[in-house]
């Protein structure tokens, strides 16, 4: 390989973490086995971590030049990332954002490059696969897997390839990730679409691979994917807003069921009120059914009572910033472990 080769697949790859002991070291191991990424290097953001992670860490930093520790005072992922950009990105290309909460495929960070160096891309978005381990989480996964659970996101459907407005972030050209300004860490969630409102305003293009897929686990209780989502529903209103868009199809029909719930109130005086919770009901629990007999899934039967749940945080969220701009409670729940696909 040419020198000038070797600066163009220099990447500096980041995993914002928070208490994941029991899966960092299999992350690290899992991105580090990457024979095509030159002069690797891995920094691990910790955000306080009090389960022994930033030991761990610390160990693996001593005895692998490769891995970095840093500390992240203000906690959140978005803050962590740009922290690892501002203090071990000098002289590097790119700029790879890790989940310490998912499963990644043999060299990641090296397809990553390779498919933005193919086709001129900013930012290099992959498709997403939830999968679950106990019951409940199966269930979500067959939720998320499908249009009830996500309104047809082409990142989450899987074999779609092409330019998008918004994905799941992988890799950002270091670069144009700075001169968009990094993340904005006044978010808490959906920094990544806001961020890639930013990038496209500068003229940036952001493709989405089907040659990458990576698994994630989704929260392992009804009351944790609750919040989860009413943050997700707070942070894109507050993106919506701030850039002056108008929400997708996708993403207004979620928008009615608050008010929908909110008229429930009404129907021991006027019955009709409960129609329309009664027809979101029944709608997503036909589909989750139908989604187990397709999938001959038992846990899939819930797969409708988990997307009411994702549907209810997500609208609830988004009526909260618009109605008093006060985020939701904080989520203190740890993410499941992850586990390396098969």
């Amino acid at each position: 390989m040419t020198d000038a080769r070797a600066l163009r697949d220099r990447a500096v790859a980041v995993i914002p973490c928070l208490n994941e002991e029991r899966t960092i070291a299999s992350v690290i191991e899992r991105i580090l086995d990457d024979a095509g990424w030159a002069d690797p290097l891995l920094v691990v953001a910790d955000g306080g971590s009090t389960d022994g992670t930033i030991e761990l860490v610390a160990a693996i930093a001593e005895r692998d030049p490769r891995v970095r520790l840093v500390h992240n005072p203000s906690r959140i992922q978005s803050a962590a990332v740009n922290l690892a950009a501002a203090l071990h990105a000098d002289g590097r290309d790119w700029l790879v954002r890790v989940d310490a909460h998912s499963a990644y495929p043999q060299a990641y960070v090296s397809s990553l490059m390779r498919e933005a160096k193919r086709v001129g891309a900013c930012s290099v978005t992959v498709s997403v696969r939830t999968a679950g381990r106990g019951f409940f989480q199966r269930a979500v996964a067959c939720a998320q897997n499908s249009h009830l659970g996500t309104g047809g996101s082409a990142h989450r459907l899987g074999g779609c390839e092409g330019f998008v407005d918004h994905g799941h972030h992988g890799l950002f050209s270091l670069d144009e990730f700075l001169a968009a300004g990094g993340y904005d860490e006044t978010f808490t969630h959906n920094e990544d679409a806001e961020l890639d409102v930013r990038l496209r305003r500068n003229g940036g293009r952001i493709w989405l691979t089907n040659a990458i897929e990576i698994v994630y686990f989704p929260r392992a209780s009804p009351r944790a994917l609750v919040r989860q989502y009413a943050h997700y529903g707070w942070g894109r209103a507050r993106t919506l807003r701030l850039h002056r868009e108008k929400p997708r199809l996708r993403q207004t029909l979620p928008l009615a069921v608050a008010p929908a719930i909110v008229l429930l109130g009404a129907a021991p005086l006027w019955p009709l009120a409960a129609t329309p919770a009664l027809l979101w009901t029944a709608t997503c629990c036909l589909y989750g059914v139908a989604l187990a007999v397709r999938q001959r899934s038992a846990p899939g039967l819930l797969a409708g009572p988990a997307a009411m749940l994702m549907h209810m945080g997500w609208s609830f969220g988004f009526w909260a910033h618009l109605l008093t701009r006060r985020r939701p409670p904080a989520m203190h729940e740890n993410p499941p472990p992850a586990e390396r696909p098969t």
